[in-house]
């Protein structure tokens, strides 16, 4: 019999996203899997239920589904709700919330956390921190010219010529260079800066100039590796005097599992421009910047510094467009010809993103 797959309605505050959209339900639905979508959970990325049951899916109870899939870690009250031998796939901040893992264990729940998914070639399609890193880099160079008191393109009006903003990015992964990229097409002039020179190219392929600081800090799966204590000294002193040149920065440096680097001091805020702008995507994790407060806009030294937490939901429409695909991808991995999820536990991307896993799972 084939399995069924849910897709509860996120309780997260600010939380507009959805696990699955009409279009990746009917995937589902053709290869023979039924699906249960919850009254409301599409509705804050503007879909009615009716586009739901269009697509073939049932308007109902998620929570007894074989397959649960959602944005957001459970809550303690929603991993309840769970069936013992059931499948959550999600978001599960399995680094810094290990307590979810546990109570899913203690629950009897085999787990996927899409921030696991290895980053290999085969996987590219279900990565979803990528996905939704690409949101955040481009609403992170919106906010920064949102907030700036200067234009952003070079503008060349009869009172005279203005000269574009300049635009430094710190951490060139999908999320930085996306906004190196938006901020290029908005005409500011753009230069990125990472701790893996490797990505330089990446960089330049968008537009941007490079930064060199002579400090390189290579990592596993993608990621910078931890900078050491003389390392860490060296990048904050050239870079505060880096930071000072620019009239907007957008920081975007996370250490998986760990507090964000702090890459701009307070030191650096000061010497920089009055009028100009920090948006920092790491407040989640710290910030990346000394003065920033998680959630808020502030202003020190007249500088402004931006911290929004969970972009990706402040474009809930494309942000669950994609994430659905990747979770499409993960599920179709798993399923047999009839429509049943049966993972093979000696794939890589199974393997590795699973983060609890019951006994029935062999």
């Amino acid at each position: 019999m084939s399995s069924t797959v849910g897709v509860p309605r996120e309780t997260n505050a600010g939380e507009r996203r959805v696990a699955l959209v009409p279009k990746v339900v009917e995937r589902l639905c053709a290869r023979g899997v039924r699906v249960v979508v919850e009254s409301g959970a599409g509705l804050g990325a503007l879909i009615p239920d009716a586009s739901y049951a269009e697509a073939g899916a049932k308007i109902g109870d998620p929570w007894s589904a074989d397959v649960v899939v959602k944005v957001t870690p459970p809550t303690a009250e929603e991993i309840g709700r769970l069936s013992s031998g059931a499948t959550l796939i999600g978001f599960l901040a399995p680094l810094t919330s290990p307590e979810t893992v546990t109570a899913l264990r203690d629950a009897g729940v085999t787990a996927f956390a899409m921030e696991s998914i290895p980053r290999i070639s085969r996987a590219q399609s279900m990565d979803a921190l990528s996905s939704q890193a690409t949101v955040a880099g481009y609403r992170a160079a919106l906010l920064a010219a949102e907030h700036s008191t200067r234009f952003f393109p070079m503008l060349t009006t009869a009172a005279g010529t203005v000269k574009p903003a300049t635009v430094l990015v710190l951490g060139v992964g999908v999320a930085g260079l996306q906004a190196l990229a938006t901020a290029k097409r908005l005409g500011a002039r753009t230069t990125g800066y990472d701790v893996r020179p490797e990505v330089a190219d990446q960089v330049r392929s968008v537009g941007a100039q490079w930064l060199d600081l002579g400090i390189a800090a290579v990592g596993e799966g993608g990621y910078a590796r931890e900078l050491t204590e003389d390392e860490r000294a060296e990048q904050q002193q050239r870079l505060e005097e880096a930071v000072t040149g620019f009239d907007a920065v957008i920081t975007t440096a996370l250490v998986p599992g760990r507090r964000a680097p702090t890459l701009v001091t307070a030191q650096a805020v000061e010497g920089m421009r009055p009028g100009s702008v920090v948006v920092d995507l790491a407040g989640e994790s710290g910030g990346n910047c000394e003065l920033t407060e998680p959630g808020e806009v502030a202003v020190r030294h007249d500088v402004t510094i931006v911290s929004p937490l969970n972009l990706p939901a402040t474009m809930p429409e494309h942000a669950s467009e994609l994430y659905a695909r990747n979770v499409l991808a993960l599920l179709e991995l798993m399923l047999d010809d009839a429509g049943t999820v049966a993972p093979d536990w000696t794939d890589e991307i199974l393997a590795t993103s699973c983060v609890t896993r019951t006994e029935g799972d062999g």
